[in-house]
């Protein structure tokens, strides 16, 4: 067996191996909590964990943290791009940035918070080949780590899949701001160490080490599985492209779509519909990288455990939207279909239930949810609603809708996904029937009293926090 198989069976079974029984809290609910561990990945849909019912993508170490959470199945972010999103998730607000954002909040009542890694938008690849700040807000942090990276220019097995190329050399690769980097990976010999999510988690686990007598609250920031997707060969090798299994394509798909709600990133505009073969491989790179950030998440847990620190740390793990990867032949973000607006939600409390919740949440309840969870007071202006009362009563509800913003706007029920764009345009889909939203009903005749039922709705929660369809660019 290699060194590197080797290392990447340690890595996968890094949390089984030290932690195999599930620690009982001595904490009692309603204390609270001392210390916030928040954890965030890029670009990540929730349907490709294994807690979220994939069964190919081997993701141990979030899967045991599902297990020892509360996990949101319907969760929702507020922007279809990174830096919208986590602008909003970050200060509470549905759009733009409020007065007091996460971090300030906790230092101002004596927490030592740190940033390692990307929290706040960066350009990736780009800020991260540069080890520079990107759009940091300096007021959220005592102290703040970069974790720089060569990204696509890491020697080994380079593939641009929309351009069908595939070569070992360095030179002529697809980088930062280059109009084909969306379609890169890297597959290569190596134990990880040198790329940006290995370091912000060695980083992190040092923070913990170095922080653990004071009230901390630490975000770490994975990357992974933005593009390009990088990971070490073992990593890969788990998911042969010829397994990987397309998303379902139908004839005349996007037919009744409107056109403000297709992306820009096609199939057709890509150039990759032309190697159905590459979009597997695009499916196998993706998978890649999951896991290789899994195995990180993993690495920071184990020390938060060994540390002695779970008793008295709420741990948040997410991602800023979710990615489509083929869906309609749609690639990446930016868009209001589920496959964006969906993202992985878990928070695991000591003293609190564990278990899954289907009510419906946003990301801009991170903000006082947590702050109530630490016993502090609501942040004025902040938008988002506290899910503590799903923490302890996952049935429960705390919101009727979600709300997510794209040159229009999405509004998801539990049981319909409407979308309302600048044009006036709108799309309705049933969830119960069509999740994978192949059918708008919106000029459908039979669904014209849901159709206004959900415009009723929408309008009351713009309203009601001050948006309306021009305010949006």
């Amino acid at each position: 067996m290699t060194t590197a198989r080797v290392l990447l069976i340690c890595c996968f079974g890094t949390w089984f191996t030290c932690h195999g029984a599930e620690t009982k809290s001595a904490a009692r609910p309603d204390a609270p909590i001392k210390n916030v561990l928040f954890i965030i990945s890029d670009d990540l849909r929730a349907n490709v964990l294994g807690c979220y019912g994939d069964p190919r993508c081997k993701t141990p170490n979030i899967d045991r943290l599902a297990a020892q959470s509360m996990v949101f199945d319907r969760a929702y972010c507020q922007g279809v791009w990174c830096a919208p999103s986590r602008t909003s998730f970050m200060h509470s607000r549905y759009q733009g940035s409020g007065d007091t954002n996460l971090g300030e909040h906790f230092i101002k009542h004596g927490y030592y918070s740190a940033r390692v890694g990307k929290i706040y938008h960066m350009r990736v690849p780009g800020d991260i080949i540069d080890g520079t700040d990107g759009k940091d807000i300096a007021s959220t942090w005592i102290e703040k780590f970069n974790s720089p990276g060569l990204e696509a220019g890491t020697p080994g097995d380079y593939a641009c899949l929309n351009l069908n190329v595939f070569t070992k050399e360095l030179e002529g690769r697809q980088s930062t701001a280059m109009p084909h980097r969306m379609f890169v990976s890297v597959r290569y010999e190596g134990d990880g160490s040198d790329q940006p999510d290995h370091k912000t988690a060695t980083k992190t686990i040092a923070l913990l080490g170095q922080k653990r007598d004071k009230p901390f609250f630490i975000a770490a920031g994975l990357v992974r599985p933005h593009y390009p997707m990088v990971a070490p060969e073992p990593y890969f090798e788990p998911y042969p492209w010829q397994s990987m299994v397309l998303p379902e394509q139908r004839a005349n798909d996007l037919a009744d779509i409107p056109k403000a709600g297709r992306s820009k990133s096609t199939s057709t505009s890509t150039g990759i519909e032309n190697y159905p073969d590459n979009q597997k491989r695009m499916w196998s790179a993706y998978y890649a990288s999951v896991s290789f950030m899994d195995a990180q998440v993993g690495r920071i847990l184990a020390d938060l455990d060994r540390l002695g620190l779970r008793q008295s740390t709420a741990v948040v793990f997410t991602s800023d939207h979710g990615y489509h990867l083929g869906d309609h032949g749609f690639w990446q973000k930016s868009n209001l279909h589920e496959e964006v607006t969906r993202v992985p939600l878990m928070i695991s409390v000591p003293g609190y239930q564990t278990g899954r919740s289907d009510s419906i949440v946003e990301l801009v309840d991170l903000l006082p949810t947590l702050a109530e969870l630490a016993g502090l007071e609501k942040v004025a202006g902040a938008q988002g609603t506290s899910l503590v009362p799903l923490l302890k009563s996952p049935r429960s509800t705390v919101k009727e809708g979600a709300l997510s913003l794209n040159k229009g706007f999405s509004w998801r029920t539990k049981g319909w996904a409407y979308m309302r764009y600048q044009d006036e345009t709108e799309e309705l889909y049933d969830m119960h029937q069509d999740p994978e939203q192949f059918t708008n009903l919106a000029h459908d005749p039979r669904y014209q009293d849901t159709l206004e039922a959900q415009r009723i709705q929408l309008a009351a929660r713009l309203q009601a926090i001050g948006l309306h369809k021009a305010s949006l660019r």
